[in-house]
């Protein structure tokens, strides 16, 4: 029997075997660090304590981290279908559109916390379009949803590009973007929730997004493990032929599927444009949508654990920049390759130990 079939149980699969990735890519990057004449538990050390240091540095950890959540869900919600949607990046850019016209039409009326409501369905509507075609072409031609998103990507980015600078920058200004918006459209910061630990946000831009996320991440709870649609996304995921035995209609349960991950992935967009930058700008998804891919399969595409995941990929980004800044020896490059090798062992790699693992479970048992 081949081990991936092999039942293990919850704390091994969602969390011994991610530890043990995590862990070795930690050690080989440890080592590359050590190659190039730097401390490994210098640099392990920066790393902690500029993402987890004090109020201001875990508000921007937990800035990434929001993002990260949003687009993490995005592919969750598709793998659970049997659809590996590499098109969250896309439908996020395409989102900000639909949560940046809402704030653009409403900020000069209406209080934030109307405008909030609407741009959410603004952000997630625009993300369910961009992942619409795709899903149709997967359901009604067969086209593989690999192919089609990564195409999206490009088109998306395009015509954000076109937008940007000939239709919603503002006249007179060299900048692809669009303006400022006020603060009926601004999404406040959460400078509460560090007081109550007793700590200050700073310049941080952590923001009410944060809370949507996770808002979010029982939602998507709900639906997978708790709804009937859940169960018919989860048995096509796991089974096309015992799916279409049971009656349980394809294209339907696609299209919803992928649109709801582009959903998902279109409200990324409400944590930097009406959060921090309070403005559309080009490249505002800055990869977050590829960064969800490796924080959902670290997370095991459960809510809970790509709230973890993505924490931990905002410990990178944010403890990345801090050591980049400390130590100039290690480069944003060297930031890169640490990140990658995280991603590598979560995604590429991730049954590397299982089939080790396995036996010792077995032999265990046995005993």
């Amino acid at each position: 029997m081949s081990t991936a079939s092999v039942p293990l149980p919850n704390w091994i699969n969602y969390g011994l075997i991610p530890l043990l990735n995590l862990v070795v890519a930690f050690l080989i990057s440890g080592f590359v660090v050590w190659l190039i004449g730097e401390s490994p538990l210098g640099a392990l050390s920066l790393l902690l304590e500029g993402s987890l240091g004090n109020g201001e540095f875990i508000g921007f950890t937990l800035f990434y981290a929001t993002s990260f959540i949003f687009t993490g869900l995005s592919v969750a919600v598709a793998i659970h279908a049997g659809l590996f949607n590499i098109g969250s990046e896309g439908q996020a850019y395409l989102g900000g559109l639909g949560c940046a016209l809402v704030a653009l039409s409403l900020d000069n009326y209406l209080p934030w916390y109307v405008t909030m409501p609407v741009a959410v369905v603004g952000a997630a509507l625009f993300g369910a379009m961009a992942a619409f075609i795709p899903a149709w072409l997967q359901a009604k031609r067969g086209s593989h949803i690999v192919i089609t998103t990564i195409m999206f990507n490009y088109i998306i980015a395009s015509l954000m590009n076109y937008l940007l600078v000939h239709v919603l920058i503002v006249p007179g200004k060299m900048a692809p973007e669009t303006r400022t918006f006020l603060e009926g459209g601004q999404l406040p910061k959460l400078t509460w929730l560090m007081e109550i630990f007793g700590t200050k946000l700073g310049a941080a831009p952590l923001n009410v997004s944060f809370i949507i996320a996770l808002v979010m991440c029982y939602a998507v709870w709900l639906l997978i493990w708790r709804t009937k649609l859940g169960f018919e996304m989860r048995t096509l995921g796991v089974s096309p032929t015992a799916a279409s035995y049971a009656g349980m209609p394809y294209v339907r349960i696609v299209m919803i599927a992928m649109m709801l991950s582009g959903a998902l992935a279109g409200m990324m967009a409400l944590n930097p444009v009406m959060g921090a930058s309070a403005r559309l700008q080009v490249g505002f998804v800055s990869g977050a949508g590829f960064v969800g891919i490796a924080v959902s399969l670290m997370g095991r595409n459960h809510p809970l654990g790509i709230i973890f995941a993505a924490i931990l990929f905002g410990v990178l980004y944010q403890g990345g920049d801090w050591i980049s800044f400390e130590m100039p020896n290690i480069t944003r490059e060297m930031i890169l390759v640490i990140q990658g090798l995280v991603i590598l062992f979560a995604g590429a790699l991730e049954y590397m130990f299982r089939p080790a693992i396995v036996r010792f479970y077995q032999q265990f048992k046995r005993a």
